[in-house]
């Protein structure tokens, strides 16, 4: 039997809305950006938008996957 490769996903970063209203954005995206990190942005506990780098998202259009179809 062959050995299957595991690839373990690592957690989102996980932003609270609060953080935005605070005027932290800028800062906020731009680490996002250099880091190529996608984070997860949550009001009361509960997550209502999920935020990439353009990068990232270059990628996944490459690969034919296309987010705004879903």
């Amino acid at each position: 039997m062959a050995d299957k490769k595991v690839k373990f996903k690592v957690p989102m970063e996980q932003l609270n809305i609060a953080e935005f209203n605070r005027g932290q954005s800028s800062k906020l995206i731009r680490s996002l950006v250099e880091e190529d990190k996608v984070a997860e942005i949550l009001k009361h506990g509960k997550t209502i938008a999920v935020v990439l780098s353009y990068e990232r998202y270059k990628r996944l259009l490459e690969k034919g996957i296309d987010i705004n179809d879903f």
